[in-house]
């Protein structure tokens, strides 16, 4: 797992994963649960991805930090959760306990359109304007690139604590935890 390895991410945050033990020295890249660890030698980019979203994704993220599944539980049970923001796009599934969805936040071509637009009123809502609150992006797996443009276009909007779930779905569902059916909020 990487964690902290952006400039962008605040000192606090940085501090508070380190005393939960959710960091990890470079270099240490763990498979994880469904590979959410696994590198693929993909150069991250600071750049929306277009279509096709999925193929294997960076191990790292521009403006943000990237978390596994083994931090992702101790952050949710700390005193300062994160939201968890869902962006896949299929309706009817299931998904993390407690996630918010903000389907199609993922597509688009720049950080100029309309998804950027839309996207920003739903982070402004969620967050009661908030640019300090931690938020968590997440889509299928390490091969879905939507969860990785949404955290861009979060960082890109000035919010200061922007995490991607890598793994997402699949690595929750590989560590045998609790998915429930997404709802619309």
């Amino acid at each position: 797992m990487r964690l902290c390895l952006s400039r962008s991410l605040s000192r606090p945050v940085c501090t508070g994963l380190l005393l939960l033990g959710c960091v990890l020295p470079l270099g240490v890249a763990a498979q994880g649960y469904a590979d959410e660890g696994r590198d693929w030698g993909v150069t991250p980019s600071p750049t929306l991805r277009r279509a096709p979203y999925t193929a294997p994704t960076p191990i790292e993220i521009p403006g943000a930090a990237v978390v596994d599944t083994q931090s992702l539980r101790a952050l949710l049970a700390s005193a300062d959760a994160p939201l968890l923001i869902d962006v896949l796009s299929a309706e009817g599934r299931l998904s993390l306990p407690g996630s918010l969805w903000i389907s199609g936040a993922g597509r688009g071509s720049n950080f100029f359109d309309p998804v950027q637009v839309a996207f920003g009123d739903a982070l402004a809502r969620i967050t009661q304007g908030n640019k300090d609150r931690m938020m968590v992006f997440f889509c299928a797996s390490v091969q879905c690139w939507l969860s990785y443009n949404a955290a861009l276009r979060a960082s890109v909007l000035g919010y200061t604590r922007v995490l991607w779930y890598r793994g997402g779905i699949e690595s929750w569902r590989a560590a045998m935890l609790a998915l429930e059916p997404l709802q619309a909020r």
